[in-house]
């Protein structure tokens, strides 16, 4: 791999070659890319999507939406640091094509924005409930018919290959989805392979799959532009390295965070393990004077992630050479220096937040609305795909909102379609959807 190809500024449709250095510098493309995240609709549905803590009544507990937001912040900071290695170890990205730090930043801001757009309602256990579904539940008969891709893409269903199918699937009247910038495309696809064969490499970027059989073609074509093919298999974009940083960072800190908040984790024992992260850089005269709980975790909190971030680009900057040539094997985080404090509080986090009562709660929930949901909208999809659809079938259909595609042009497509519409909802519209046809 090389920088220059990495950088692509292409976008779908382009029918020239779009330089950085000819860029209007008060509106880069890899900015537009952020702001064509922001206002879409499926980054506006995070909103009322969980990141951990289901239906809080606080304004302590972070949704979907603010974790996506800090995620962006910490991988702009991150791109930024990068950026400037990146630009000091090849200097002919700037005298040659222009490139800033700030571009890097940029990019890995968005493609941090980015990185949950497809993930379904209720969090992981959403699509867990969707892989149930269609491997063990009511729609494993639909299935039977299709390639084993096929049948993974719906039996193993993916967030990141969900997220990559919203940015980058072509609609009526929206050609190219979100119409991305290539090089963000790269840096947002942490799994760069379909869901088969599956690829026991113990490399990171195989540890799941980042499209589906239905974008495969597009993906192909992405990382024919930005240089990515490795024989039959795809390496990762350097990039991605630092958007899974950046949320590594963020869901280690912040979830715990919430769970201190909430009390599921008492502040004495939570504030040791933070200070065991940030021993070597606190200011304890500092700490000492901040006279609340608030204050305390505040100061901690940013302190943590700071020390994370400057780990984080330490172990890039050292391993440049190995990311670029696709034989670095690992997360960032994996060779942290702190990686015994990170595992000592997603340990703790696992126990007393992820196993908590009102998560598991949730689960439960979302379980049972995913299935009920699955159920009726994708048997009515069936139907009308084999003209065979029931007077329940049409109104369950007349449900879907203007523009969201259901039937496609074979069973697998008129199936994932369907499944994607529901993955779509937000937490509260399918709670609500659910009652409603329940």
């Amino acid at each position: 791999m090389n920088w220059e190809q990495l950088l692509s500024l292409k976008r779908f449709g382009d029918n020239h070659k779009r330089l950085r250095i000819e860029q209007d510098e008060t509106r880069l493309g890899f900015e537009v890319d952020y702001d064509r995240i922001v206002f879409s609709s499926s980054f506006r549905s995070l909103q009322d999507k969980t990141q951990v803590i289901p239906f809080s009544k606080t304004d302590f507990v972070h949704t979907r939406l603010t974790h996506s937001l800090e995620v962006s912040v910490v991988g702009r900071s991150i791109g930024r640091l990068a950026g400037k290695y990146i630009l000091d170890k090849h200097p002919h990205l700037n005298k040659t094509f222009g490139y800033q730090p700030n571009d890097i930043g940029a990019i890995v801001a968005a493609a941090s924005l980015a990185h949950d757009i497809g993930n379904p309602p209720f969090g992981h256990s959403g699509e867990k409930a969707i892989g149930y579904f269609f491997e063990h539940g009511f729609g494993k008969k639909y299935i039977d018919e299709l390639s084993q891709q096929e049948k993974n893409d719906l039996i193993h269903f993916e967030g990141n290959a969900n997220g990559f199918r919203i940015a980058s699937k072509s609609m009526e009247g929206i050609p190219g989805g979100l119409r991305l910038s290539y090089a963000t495309l790269g840096a947002y696809t942490k799994y760069p392979k379909g869901s088969f064969p599956k690829i026991n490499s113990g490399h990171v970027a195989h540890k799941k799959f980042g499209y589906f059989k239905s974008e495969e073609s597009f993906f192909k074509s992405i990382a024919e532009e930005l240089g990515l093919s490795n024989n039959k298999l795809y390496n990762r974009h350097p990039l991605a390295f630092l958007v899974e940083a950046a949320d590594d960072i963020c869901y280690t800190i912040i979830d715990f965070e919430d769970g201190i908040n909430l009390g599921l984790i008492s502040e004495d024992y939570a504030l040791e393990y933070l200070i065991n992260l940030v021993r070597e850089t606190i200011d304890t005269k500092k700490y000492n004077s901040l006279t609340n709980r608030s204050q305390r975790l505040s100061y901690l909190r940013a302190l943590s992630i700071n020390t994370l971030i400057q780990d984080a680009i330490r172990v890039f900057n050292e391993n440049e050479s190995e990311i670029i040539n696709g034989t670095f094997l690992y997360a960032l985080m994996d060779k942290s220096k702190y990686k015994a404090q990170i595992e000592d509080i997603l340990g703790l986090s696992v126990e007393k937040i992820y196993k908590s009562e009102e998560v598991t709660n949730k689960e439960v929930v979302g379980y049972k609305v995913i299935s009920s949901l699955l159920k009726a909208f994708v048997t009515a999809a069936v139907n009308s795909f084999n003209n065979q659809m029931s007077s329940y079938d049409k109104l369950i259909l007349r449900l879907v909102p203007d523009g969201a595609p259901i039937l496609g042009q074979n069973l697998y497509e008129t199936l994932l379609n369907s499944t994607c519409f529901i993955a779509s909802l937000s937490d509260g519209k399918a709670h609500k959807l659910s009652q409603q046809i329940g």
